[in-house]
């Protein structure tokens, strides 16, 4: 029992003792090339934005009262 507590509490520090700092490219490597037609180069914050269409906005719209569906003129029953 003591030697599992001990290795939970090894590992509970060596995951709270990571480094956060600003991501950069590696030495000697370079940020992606520049898409073909953006007049600037984008930068790492950039990059690591997601765009709108990666992560859409939730829609809240609540369904507030029961509609009767209309008939479907292409909804056919599956041929034989």
């Amino acid at each position: 029992m003591r030697r599992l507590i001990l290795v939970l509490t090894v590992c509970a520090a060596l995951t709270a003792c990571g480094r956060r700092e600003a991501l950069q490219p590696a030495e000697g490597a370079s940020l992606p090339v520049a898409p073909a037609q953006a007049r600037v180069q984008p930068t790492v914050d950039d990059l690591l934005t997601p765009t709108p269409s990666a992560r859409p906005d939730r829609s809240e719209e609540v369904l507030r009262k029961s509609e009767i569906r209309q008939d479907d003129r292409f909804d056919l029953p599956p041929q034989r």
